[in-house]
């Protein structure tokens, strides 16, 4: 289902836009632009680059139950899979 991916990348290209660093939109933050600042929830966020887990489910490996076929999505895709442009 692209749409996941599609909705991920659309919060992380908005996030990088409103404060300046891809911070994880599948996250709750009392003070975002603290959290951008402090870098540990900027995708590729610290789990992810240490132990390879990714919450948002944007980077999977190939074991996992939820990798699909493709791996490659256009901004055509996201942008229609994700509700359109809203930045």
């Amino acid at each position: 289902d692209k749409s996941i991916p599609a909705v991920v990348i659309k919060g992380l290209a908005e996030h990088k836009v409103s404060l300046g660093a891809p911070l994880c939109p599948c996250r709750y933050y009392e003070d975002k632009e603290k959290e951008a600042k402090d870098g540990f929830w900027n995708c590729p966020c610290v789990p992810m680059r240490e132990r390879h887990e990714c919450h948002c489910m944007l980077f999977l490996t190939e074991d996992n139950d939820f990798v699909g076929e493709d791996t490659e999505i256009s901004y055509d895709e996201v942008i229609n899979l994700s509700g359109g442009i809203s930045m």
